[in-house]
């Protein structure tokens, strides 16, 4: 008895080697964020202006996404060519040591993200115009 075992698409083929190649970058993009992360720190630290603070803290904003689309794409190339047209292949990666250790960087990514949009970055009220 013989049986069926369907072949991945050509599109999942071609996403996981994309995804290969951008995660290769991930240390060097952590770094940039650890880097950036420490100057909005230092900055914070020696009571710098508001103008300041918005630069580094958007500055520390575009590495962590940077850092995390690349977590993201070993995320999902640590799952396989399978996981990319099957849910479930992707819920059994997950669950492998590797998927576990790839889907708690980006939680950990994402959540920094999130609280250095939240209280990071500050507000800056726009400037009004003056009424004639």
């Amino acid at each position: 008895m013989a049986f069926f075992r369907p072949r991945v698409s050509r599109e999942a083929e071609v996403r996981y080697h994309a995804d290969l190649e951008i995660s290769k970058s991930f240390p060097e993009l952590l770094e940039k964020a650890r880097q950036a992360e420490r100057v909005l720190r230092d900055l914070r630290a020696a009571d710098a202006d508001e103008v300041e603070l918005l630069a580094a803290g958007t500055a520390f904003d575009k590495a962590l996404t940077e850092a995390l689309r690349a977590a993201e794409a070993g995320q999902r190339a640590t799952f396989g060519v399978r996981a990319y047209d099957d849910r479930i292949a992707r819920r059994k990666a997950k669950a492998t040591p590797a998927g576990r250790l790839w889907t708690d960087e980006v939680e950990g990514l994402r959540t920094l993200r999130e609280e250095n949009r939240l209280w990071g970055i500050p507000r800056i009220p726009r400037p009004v115009p003056a009424v004639r």
